[in-house]
């Protein structure tokens, strides 16, 4: 892959200045022009570490939603900050690498952690062969960075997957759920589950949910008769389950924290859409089913960084960190049609963010990009509007009134993703390469090029 040259830089100064007076906005706290922090965003160069962070299924509306709850029409957002943004396109492939035009996390996923599209369901492997692709994480493991992983969704779920293993079906979590993927079983000389793979490649920092996943036995091979999390103990895990266990713990050896038997519970609640609507509610910012000893993103985010940062150090590297961050709920309560708990999760991911930008600030050779996998199918509607499907009427912060459509499906059925193109925003080397309409298999390159990844 061609490193980027002076050309490519010219170019994309040239986008920067032409959206010049388009980049000046105003809010609530004064005049914010960000052209001068666009134009001195773009560098080429080697970065020492990267943050990505994934909303899923965090497309515009849901942006835009979180927004207008929570800081109003003309407030910003952390993620809204990034000196540079672009889109891209997210559809997925099928068998003959024709395009299915709506993806799911596995196959998105694996755009940008390999750069090679796949289908619908898969984890890091070819499309119509079915093949293993090297990820970003195992090229970055190879050339001495540090890895992570976290997430609120369970770590065997598709967009965690996606980086520290390889299957045939996203089902093929634990050593139990293999019905699907018959050639990765370690009985049939496959890498085993996605649990069994993640802890195998001896990822630094894994946290987020699915105990439950972990909590099976494995069935074949050199750990049989242990459960997932015994064999990750054999593999120099220190296993943690709350967040008092993750603000205790030290860098050296791996880390895997469990903090839900399934998904990581949500921060907000509130009535699911309905059909004819809603009366207009306000959100609860809390969660009975959520036990207050469990990390938020942002906590378990800072935590992740810390640790990778300090076993660099301890290992006198001179190279830094690969670390993704998922917001992994957006989607979920997106397909529940549940804009409580949807926005909450956005606005919890967009704590994340904060964290990742002000460590970007006091390390300028870190590269931060967040985006989404795929676009979903909340819409902001008129109050007047009267939809077909679910719907739901919010008082905003600002004390005005919001409907929100969820009828990309009929009623009782979960509601679904969308093939529009999403954000991606970005800053610090090769952060320039978001700009315009790229594809999703591009951020593959752009972080692949950002670490010097062969």
């Amino acid at each position: 892959m061609l490193r980027p040259t002076r050309r490519h830089l010219t170019i994309a100064t040239a986008l920067v200045a032409a959206t010049t007076a388009a980049v000046a906005v105003t809010t609530a706290a004064g005049a914010f022009d960000s052209a001068q922090e666009a134009k001195g965003a773009i560098q080429g160069g080697k970065a020492k570490n990267v943050i990505l962070l994934i909303g899923d299924g965090m497309g515009d509306s849901e942006i835009t939603l979180a927004r207008d709850y929570t800081v109003g029409a003309n407030g910003r957002l952390n993620m809204d900050k990034f000196p540079l943004t672009g889109a891209y396109t997210t559809y997925a492939v099928h068998a003959d690498g024709t395009p299915d035009y709506v993806t799911d996390s596995a196959a998105s996923g694996s755009g940008w952690a390999t750069g090679v599209k796949t289908v619908n369901g898969r984890i890091s492997k070819t499309p119509g062969t079915d093949k293993a692709v090297r990820t970003l994480l195992e090229l970055a493991q190879k050339k001495g960075y540090a890895t992570g992983s976290v997430t609120t969704a369970e770590l065997t779920d598709a967009t965690p997957a996606v980086l520290a293993s390889h299957a045939t079906d996203r089902s093929c979590q634990g050593p139990a759920d293999m019905a699907k993927c018959p050639t990765d079983t370690i009985a049939a000389g496959g890498p085993g589950s996605i649990a069994e793979q993640s802890v195998n490649h001896k990822v630094d920092v894994l946290l987020g949910g699915g105990k439950q996943r972990f909590d099976q036995k494995v069935t074949e091979g050199k750990y049989k008769g242990l459960t997932v999390t015994e064999q990750a103990r054999k593999l120099g895990y220190r296993v943690v389950t709350d967040s008092k266990g993750l603000k205790n713990v030290q860098a050296g050896k791996p880390v895997l924290g469990l903090f839900a038997t399934g998904n990581v519970p949500v921060e907000w609640t509130g009535k699911p859409a309905a059909q004819g609507g809603t009366d207009p509610q306000r959100c609860v910012t809390s969660n009975p089913s959520r036990p207050s000893t469990t990390p938020s993103l942002a906590d378990s985010a800072t935590k992740a960084i810390q640790l990778l940062e300090a076993k660099q150090k301890q290992r006198h590297s001179k190279q830094g960190f690969f670390l993704q961050i998922e917001g992994a709920s957006i989607d979920k309560q997106d397909h529940a049609a549940d804009p409580c708990g949807q926005i909450g999760e956005t606005a919890a991911f967009d704590r994340a963010v904060k964290v990742a930008r002000a460590y970007a600030a006091k390390h300028p050779d870190t590269l931060v990009v967040t985006t989404a996998d795929h676009g979903h199918t909340s819409q902001i509607v008129p109050l007047e509007a009267t939809p077909p499907g679910l719907s739901s009427t919010l008082v905003t912060n600002e004390g005005q009134q919001l409907k929100v459509n969820y009828s990309t499906n009929t009623p009782g059925q979960s509601q679904e993703h969308t093939g529009t193109q999403v954000r991606i925003a970005a800053q610090g080397p090769q952060a320039y390469r978001v700009l315009g309409v790229t594809n999703q298999t591009d951020l593959f390159t752009t972080i692949r090029e950002a670490l010097r990844l062969r």
